[in-house]
């Protein structure tokens, strides 16, 4: 198969991690944009991709970029496409997308354009007048910014944060990749101690410890490239294979977490079980106002609840003041705590040594990180 181009939208603040992710993975001609990741290479790569990210969001077949301000030009541009190549006779491929910025702003009429081009296509290829959208799901997925159309197909189905292990979850979950780049970004180590102290379901700690332990976060779920005909099964296979060689299941991993809630933390070793991480995470009922910093090092990371999400203000306010007294700057430990909150700095007594604005769901967000006092955490 010739060299294909590939495009991985990620949450705004972390397309710099997911850069870096698909280069370790050796995937070719990375190149880092606002809110997604470009890369090429065969089928081989987009399933490395799929299996192996854990910081986007999906891998999207990018087959064409191109200028339109009329339904013609778009038309026109979508039809060009070589559709043969990608959808048999009976395939599925229902039509979604955005616009943002352009002449061509309604996505309904939009979404009609596009699909009307690929069936004009097929018809001509194929010599039918009927598709009866039966077989494998070719989700199309278009982005129009600034007059410039992005046509895509989806690989991955539902988005890559499905990891398989969290069929349920409590109120308010952050999502796993960016429970997965939090603790990227505060550079958890494989021999390292993650503690939680709001761990609800569980999410920062399964994903830190897949994360130190190196473990693909794709490989208990399907992918909608994976019933492609076009595809052999073999590729799958061996990337699988990959994946798992490269695993470090022995790695000295510690994960604690603690909440209020005895039903959160039954949720997170059910969770933790799932992803097959329950030998390095535990969780135990204890309230912020009894954390201690045990031990030589530790690397705290949490998503406390806040204004917006679980507590009114007034008492997010005094959750921050709380834990400012008790999260110590020593050598050995490090602390990142994300939340809306803007006057956060305030609240906690001290400044933070860094900070990412990043995104928890339509929530703008400030991952606040504290690392001075020790250099266990940073090197």
């Amino acid at each position: 198969m010739r060299e294909m181009t590939f495009c991985v939208p990620c949450l705004f603040g972390v397309e710099g991690l997911v850069a870096q992710e698909l280069r370790d993975l050796e995937l070719e001609n990375v190149q880092a944009e606002n809110g997604r990741v470009l890369f090429s290479g065969g089928w081989e790569a987009m399933a490395r991709a799929n299996l192996n990210s854990r910081f986007g969001e999906r891998v999207l077949l990018l087959l064409k970029t191109f200028p339109a301000r009329s339904f013609e030009e778009l038309f026109q541009g979508v039809k060009s496409l070589p559709w043969e190549a990608f959808l048999a006779k009976e395939d599925a491929f229902p039509v979604t997308g955005s616009s943002l910025s352009s002449q061509l702003h309604s996505v309904p009429d939009c979404q009609a354009i596009i699909k009307k081009a690929v069936v004009e296509r097929l018809k001509a290829k194929y010599g039918l007048s009927w598709f009866p959208e039966s077989g494998p799901l070719h989700r199309i997925r278009f982005r129009i910014l600034k007059d410039q159309v992005s046509v895509m197909v989806d690989t991955s189905g539902e988005g890559l944060h499905k990891r398989g292990y969290r069929a349920q979850s409590n109120e308010a979950p952050i999502k796993e990749t960016l429970a997965a780049s939090l603790c990227k970004l505060s550079r958890l180590r494989s021999d390292g101690r993650l503690i939680d102290p709001f761990c609800g379901s569980g999410t920062l700690l399964v994903e830190g410890a897949l994360l130190a332990k190196n473990i693909a976060p794709g490989l208990h779920r399907s992918f909608t490239a994976g019933s492609w005909g076009n595809i052999p099964q073999e590729v799958w296979r061996q990337e699988r294979d990959r994946a798992q060689s490269l695993e470090r299941r022995d790695a000295p991993f510690v994960a604690q977490g603690f909440d209020i809630d005895p039903a959160s933390v039954e949720l997170t070793l059910e969770n933790a079980k799932k992803a097959g991480v329950d030998d390095c995470v535990s969780a135990a009922v204890r309230d912020i106002r009894d954390f201690s910093q045990e031990g030589e090092y530790g690397c705290v990371i949490c998503n406390p609840p806040y204004g917006e999400r679980l507590l009114d203000i007034r008492q997010a306010q005094e959750l921050y003041r709380v834990m400012g007294r008790l999260f110590h700057p020593q050598r050995g430990w490090s602390f990142g705590v994300i939340t809306p909150e803007v006057e956060f700095e305030q609240l906690f007594g001290r400044k933070a040594d860094k900070r990412r604005k990043l995104y928890n769901g339509m929530i703008q967000c400030q991952y606040y990180q504290y690392f001075r006092g020790g250099d266990r955490a940073r090197d």
